[in-house]
């Protein structure tokens, strides 16, 4: 027996506002549906999308590295956007083993644990030195509070220059939006652009950087060395172009998502805001935001290529197809989670589907724990009555549902 076939509005803003009444009754319903017009079979539960992470062998984030286009019975790429897709299929997400266990080895060598846990001190003094330009009368949370930490943290990270940052939010927003299953030929046009510009930038700094090491990101990543291999100039610029993307993305959809949720249950606020002046406060803010990142997922779709000819409930899926993995229900499956649709901010066992499952789990995901349990503290700390203006008012999304990121959070200090 096939799966059903359903229409899941993906663009439709009353949806992307909020999905998860129709991602219940789905995943009460069906384990999987097929969606005719993205041509796609979607999981609906944990335990499944869970498994596809898992399975090297029959999914995978590429096709290419095991057929071609004609063997897959692709249709040959759009000139119009080569460069989005060469960046897209040199990076270390959308590769398979050998290459994705070559990238990962070498890019691990420079993006380490360490190096992010010894951000904590200047994010600190990043989110005060942000929080003390915000009027107390009240301010958009998104673009005053939200955009600016991720954005200036990877710009330091990496070295880039304080006279180019302002490119970078922009050039991320016009890359991401090629992920979202439709877009338009402007959108594409804007994405390839900002490929070419980033990639520029990039390619000079790398240059530099090769001359005169500095005590960054770019440098770590000239220098990272693994017996004898060496990363491509164009490996480089593609991680570093993914490392903007994915790490801000995620930080600023997560933080503003997660306030919102916060302040539509006070009750929760005024949990953390005791809790933030205290020494030792650290680990229920990053218990916190693990929660956050379950209950609103901020990137709630991902997918996976089949590799292999697949039985999924009975929906026969050859190479080349595509599978929706619709984390933001399995977030909230309630064969995974107690009570999974009310926010708990000592929730422990976690086993959120956020940053993916295994040899693709995020490799920014420590550094978006990080500023995100900090950026709440920082706030709560701030603004201990920080409330909603309206809570009745309906928020306002940006995009799609693939990367589902708020407008702007008004809010006022009390």
């Amino acid at each position: 027996m096939s799966v059903p076939v359903l229409s899941l509005p993906l663009n439709d803003p009353a949806f992307v506002r909020d999905p998860y009444p129709l991602l219940a009754r789905l995943r009460e319903e069906t384990p999987a549906l097929r969606d005719p017009a993205l041509n796609r079979v979607f999981l609906t539960r944990h335990a499944d999308i869970s498994a596809v992470l898992r399975d090297r062998t029959r999914f995978g984030r590429s096709a290419l590295h095991r057929y071609s286009r004609d063997e897959l019975g692709w249709p040959p790429p759009d000139p119009a956007r080569a460069n989005f897709d060469a960046f897209n299929g040199n990076h270390l997400l959308d590769s398979e083993p050998p290459k994705h266990t070559r990238l990962r080895s070498l890019v691990g060598l420079a993006f380490t644990p360490r190096r992010v846990e010894a951000l904590s001190s200047r994010i600190e003094a990043l989110l005060a030195r942000q929080l003390a330009k915000v009027g107390a009368d009240g301010f958009d949370l998104v673009a005053q509070y939200a955009e600016p930490l991720p954005v200036t943290v990877i710009a330091e990270l990496l070295g880039v220059p304080q006279g180019e940052r302002h490119h970078l939010r922009p050039w991320s927003a016009a890359i991401v939006r090629l992920y979202e299953p439709t877009h338009t030929a402007g959108e594409q046009a804007e994405a390839e652009r900002a490929v070419l510009e980033f990639s520029a930038l990039l390619r000079d700094l790398a240059r530099l950087r090769r001359h005169d090491p500095q005590d960054d990101l770019i440098t770590a990543l000239v220098q990272a060395e693994d017996g004898g291999d060496r990363l491509s100039e164009r490996e480089l610029i593609d991680t570093c172009i993914l490392l903007l993307n994915a790490g801000h993305e995620a930080s600023v959809n997560g933080l503003s998502a997660g306030v919102l949720a916060l302040l539509r249950q006070p009750e929760h606020w005024r949990t953390l805001a005791q809790a933030a002046p205290h020494q030792g406060s650290l680990p229920l803010f990053r218990t916190a935001a693990e929660e956050l990142l379950r209950y609103d997922t901020p990137l709630p779709l991902f997918e996976r290529y089949v590799l292999e000819e697949v039985d999924l409930f009975g929906e026969t899926l050859r190479p080349g197809e595509k599978v929706g993995l619709l984390y933001a229900s399995g977030n909230r499956d309630p064969r995974r989670f107690e009570r999974p649709d009310e926010l708990n901010l000592t929730r422990d066992p976690n086993p959120h589907l956020t940053f993916g499952l295994g040899i693709h789990y995020c490799l920014g995901a420590p550094l978006a724990r990080l500023e995100l349990a900090l950026s709440l503290r920082a706030l709560a700390r701030a603004f201990p009555d920080l409330r909603l203006p309206d809570p009745d008012a309906e928020p306002e999304y940006v995009g799609g549902f693939v990367i589902r990121g708020l407008r702007r959070l008004d809010v006022v200090a009390g």
